[in-house]
């Protein structure tokens, strides 16, 4: 069962979480390989995407925030996307879309970052938006301050909470086909939580780095993690062997309905309400080369068939008719 265990250094300004997905992590991965257009990843990217899952449950479990978490890598490789949703309740779904053929053990930047146009996202996505209200979105190179490649997804994300939220962290991620699996170390906010929100004075963030020396101990002690190690232990057993001269706080773990599971926002109403979209003459035209409209979402893998009746009732249920133009969002 997939676990979430959060943790503080009673008496140290850091704060820690380890995350394992198993059966939520193995449901995507059977989700994608019984498609028969797609087909299963390729191990390179069976391991980018597990290893961003992991991350993205990482920080939803360390900001207070009602509302979805969206991480996404994109650039110009093979790998065109890949993003990982995470629900406030640790629901989470995950894809990529692939582009031509991926080299057996291929590097991040091969992926998706060959010529360093690559690019990570995070969106931050409130449940109850205002009217007008936009999400908040962070997004960084994936390149370090010298232009250099990043390799590690790991290395990518630190820099982007050390840039965009001035957030000293740490972070040890690992997948294979059975596990996803992470570990997140970052020094407390200086104001308490919310940096992601961007309330906080700059300056003081940025005097702050790299300036806690029992935050600089724990972040060696996490770096010696191995990624076999993170994959095979159980959590008693990673966080005694990392920090068992350390003065560990921890909560209770989440797990089963509490913690991370898979779960797909997906539905025939909203996959109808996207139909509805097109228009009258759209619809009609597609439905004039086949028997039926059929959309697949590329998260979960669930098949909605819509033949003519159901596109025609679409356009006569009794709700408010939204506006006419080129386009409809």
């Amino acid at each position: 069962m997939s676990e979430l265990h959060k943790f503080l250094f009673d008496g140290l300004p850091v704060r820690g979480a380890l995350v394992r997905l198993t059966d939520a992590w193995q449901e995507i991965l059977k989700r994608r390989a019984a498609n028969n257009e797609t087909g299963p990843y390729p191990l390179p990217v069976t391991e980018l995407l597990g290893q961003m899952s992991a991350a993205a449950v990482l920080m939803q479990a360390n900001i207070k925030f009602n509302g979805s978490l969206v991480l996404q890598v994109f650039g110009d490789g093979p790998v065109k996307l890949a993003v990982v949703e995470v629900q406030p309740d640790f629901g989470v779904r995950a894809t990529a879309t692939l582009q031509g053929e991926i080299v057996a053990e291929a590097s991040l930047s091969q992926m998706v970052n060959q010529n360093n146009e690559g690019r990570c996202a995070i969106t931050l996505d409130p449940l109850d938006r205002l009217p007008g209200q936009q999400p908040y979105q962070g997004v960084v190179p994936l390149f370090g301050d010298q232009k250099e490649k990043l390799e590690k997804l790991s290395e990518v994300l630190e820099h982007y909470m050390l840039q965009s939220e001035q957030l000293d962290t740490t972070l040890v991620l690992a997948a294979n086909m059975d596990v996803a699996a992470g570990i997140l170390i970052q020094r407390l906010p200086l104001e308490g939580v919310g940096n992601l929100a961007g309330r906080y004075d700059a300056v003081e963030r940025e005097a702050a780095l790299g300036q806690s020396e029992d935050y600089n101990r724990i972040s060696i002690l996490t770096k010696s993690l191995k990624a076999e190690e993170l994959l095979g232990l159980d959590v008693e057993t990673v966080l005694h062997r990392l920090f068992w001269e350390e003065p560990l706080l921890r909560f209770e773990p989440l797990t089963g309905e509490t913690g991370p599971k898979f779960h797909c926002s997906c539905s025939r109403e909203r996959v109808g309400r996207m139909i509805k979209s097109l228009g009258v003459e759209e619809v009609e035209s597609i439905l004039s080369e086949r028997e039926s409209i059929e959309v697949g979402c590329e998260f979960c893998g669930k098949q909605y068939h819509f033949d003519p009746v159901d596109a025609a009732s679409l356009f006569t249920q009794p709700e408010a008719t939204p506006p006419t133009g080129p386009s409809v969002h």
